[in-house]
């Protein structure tokens, strides 16, 4: 039976990084991959990873950048569905790094924290380490996707900080977790992937992001007519308010487009679920709608 024609969902992506206005080396990277094929596309959807380096130098510069690449070699090569392949792609990455590391004595203490979003038909799946983010504008509200593994993040779920004071802690850039620093990684990941909707907004960034745009900017640099043109908002904001970080932005806009869908893309279509109205990433672990998980 030929698949029946529907408004199927595209997107759109961009990704701008900066140094900043202190830091000589940008430890930083961005990726979007977009399959020319159309049934990888269809199979794995279109990927978007940041990660944030560690270590210094050439170590953090590394890091990242060999982060998103693992990743995203080891999540299209994987048979498994996007969010197990998602998954497995941040342990490959680790894994690939922490060998790098031991072969390399130069490379000891290179890490990295990694956010990485897949769009894939009518979902999104989600997979993170560290502190970088992953938000969503929806219906004109700004919504956290991502729970910081971070010391100041984790005070605050046991409610030993606010969240405001969380923002100016001295602390706030201890993460708990990142890429090549300990065989046994935990990934966080939504369960089930999230519905996506047409003219749903993503932002995937590093912490030199988002520890200077509040969510009102935020909310309304994603708003902007395309993707190149909210990430150069953002980014500029950074700037203007110092940067003293690396700054990085990978943002989608998910449009529409008319084109016979696949079978098992079509058939899994129809009324999507709200967004909790909440902007706390905590309170996105209820309900069936992004549940965290932690594998291994």
């Amino acid at each position: 039976m030929t698949p029946h024609v529907a408004v199927g969902l595209d997107v759109h992506a961009c990704v701008r990084s900066d140094c900043g206005r202190v830091r000589a080396i940008n430890e930083d990277s961005g990726l979007v991959v977009r399959p020319a094929d159309d049934d990888r596309r269809a199979r794995k959807g279109v990927l978007l990873v940041g990660a944030d380096g560690r270590g210094g130098h050439r170590a953090g510069e590394g890091g990242s950048r060999m982060a998103v690449d693992l990743l995203s070699d080891a999540y299209f090569d994987s048979a498994e569905p996007p969010a197990a392949a998602l998954t497995a792609a941040l342990h490959a990455a680790n894994d690939g790094i922490l060998r790098h590391a031991r072969r390399h004595p130069h490379c000891r203490g290179m890490g990295t924290t990694c956010s990485a979003l897949a769009l894939v038909g009518d979902a999104a799946v989600t997979a993170h380490v560290g502190d970088s983010r992953i938000y969503l504008v929806r219906d004109r509200a700004l919504y956290l996707l991502t729970m910081d593994d971070s010391a100041v993040a984790d005070l605050v779920r046991r409610g030993l900080l606010t969240a405001e004071e969380a923002r100016h802690h001295a602390d706030r850039h201890v993460v708990l977790s990142a890429l090549g620093t300990r065989a046994d990684l935990r990934v966080r990941h939504q369960a089930p992937p999230l519905p996506v909707r047409l003219d749903d907004r993503f932002l995937l960034c590093s912490d030199g992001l988002h520890d200077l745009v509040d969510e009102d900017d935020m909310r309304a640099m994603l708003e902007a007519d395309t993707p190149e043109a909210a990430c150069d908002a953002l980014i500029a904001l950074a700037l203007e308010r110092g940067a003293p970080d690396n700054v990085t932005a990978v943002v989608a806009h998910v449009t529409a487009r008319s084109r016979p869908l696949p079978r098992s893309l079509s058939a899994n279509l129809g009324p999507a679920r709200p967004v909790p109205p909440t902007r706390e990433a905590p309170a996105m672990a209820r309900d069936d709608v992004a549940t965290e998980g932690v594998s291994r």
